[in-house]
């Protein structure tokens, strides 16, 4: 199985300087949720795949 990622922390208000740096650290924190989000769904996904195996016994 791949490593569990944390559920990423939204970055403070005095994280981003406003300046329009590319990348922004909220970049990296939507990078770092939607990888986070795809990992729950799959999880879901997978948790269901063995419920349905197992009640299928």
């Amino acid at each position: 199985m791949t490593k569990l990622l944390e559920k990423p922390s939204q970055p403070a208000d005095d994280d981003c300087c406003g300046g329009g740096c590319s990348p922004c650290v909220w970049d990296y924190f939507y990078e770092d949720r939607k990888a986070w989000k795809d990992q729950q769904t799959l999880l879901a996904q997978e948790a269901e795949n063995t419920s349905n195996n197992d009640e299928s016994k």
